[in-house]
């Protein structure tokens, strides 16, 4: 007999908790031999979803919720929660139904076949089609720069065997990202090709300011590639600077009374050589705010009340 964890971030979400938790018990149903508690992290909603999901967790034992202090955040909530799950495996899946429960036994299926780790893998997505090849654009570029292996589309919908959760336990990372640690861990995965959904209910809590966190947090923790290109252009700059000068230098010497250099170049030379500085500025920025993060060693949340553990 088999004992998994799953578990579901939420921040207001009222209106998905209800079908989710009904999809997630029929799903596990059709797992043989199986046992399982389903643990609800919510980021502090303003609206009904903690009082819902007490109503859920008071018919339904297997279900336990941590509520934060505060929101701490599409990162950090997530990965509190994994690390208080006690199951054999844990199965991660977000409260939106973007995440389809049906998958489940799939995924079971494939963790008791000796895969550590189970994947679902973006084949399509109902989002906009210029989102969604944004998102491939991205995965292809952390692609490129990083040192490991990583696994485009996913967005961390999967099954995880307890040593991948020891794993990133020892990790010990105050600001993770997830994914990343998934490739650095590197034991034996398989990918289950899935078309996400649309959301149905409710609005979605990413904008510009979390996409982008999300996207730096991703290069910054897998490649050291944006501050070797910042000493390229440095580089670059440098002898580009030199030739110009060297050229005027001649220019002037073979045209002495005709040739006037005027400020215009000046000016301009000015504009690039400050672009480039503020652009490697900006680079160097987000790797020391990435130390300044690891250094004040924050705990992921503070939980404000725990409800059936």
């Amino acid at each position: 007999m088999s004992f998994l964890s799953l578990i579901t971030p939420c921040f207001n979400e009222e209106a998905n908790v209800d079908e989710l938790h009904a999809r997630v018990s029929a799903a596990m149903a059709a797992v043989p031999d199986c046992t399982y508690e389903h643990i609800f992290i919510d980021n502090a909603s303003t609206d009904a979803t903690v009082a819902r999901l007490k109503e859920i967790a008071a018919a339904d034992p297997r279900v336990k919720i941590i509520v934060n202090a505060r929101n701490f955040g599409h990162i950090r909530s997530p990965a509190h929660a994994l690390l208080q799950t006690t199951g054999e495996a844990v199965i991660s899946l977000v409260a939106d139904l973007q995440d389809p429960p049906e998958m489940i036994p799939a995924l079971v299926a494939k963790w008791r076949e000796g895969y550590k780790t189970v994947l679902c893998v973006k084949r399509s997505s109902a989002e906009t089609p210029a989102m969604f090849l944004l998102r491939r654009a991205y995965y292809a570029l952390v692609e490129r720069m990083a040192a490991i292996r990583t696994v485009q589309n996913f967005t961390g919908f999967g099954l995880y065997d307890r040593a991948v959760v020891e794993a990133v336990r020892q990790m010990d990372d105050p600001y993770p990202f997830f994914r990343g640690q998934i490739a650095e861990i590197g034991l034996s995965l398989y990918k289950i090709p899935y078309d996400q959904p649309v959301r149905t209910r409710g609005l979605t809590k990413n904008n510009f300011h979390t996409l982008y966190d999300i996207g730096m947090l991703g290069i910054t923790n897998l490649s050291k590639v944006p501050l070797r290109l910042v000493t390229a252009l440095g580089f670059v700059s440098a002898c580009l600077s030199f030739l110009i000068g060297l050229a005027y230098l001649l220019y002037k010497l073979v045209f002495w009374a005709s040739f006037t250099v005027g400020i215009a170049p000046l000016v301009i030379g000015l504009f690039f050589l400050g672009s480039v500085q503020l652009v490697s500025l900006g680079i160097i920025g987000e790797y020391v705010g990435a130390i300044h993060t690891q250094v004040m060693k924050r705990p992921l949340v503070i939980e404000k009340e725990r409800i059936g553990f």
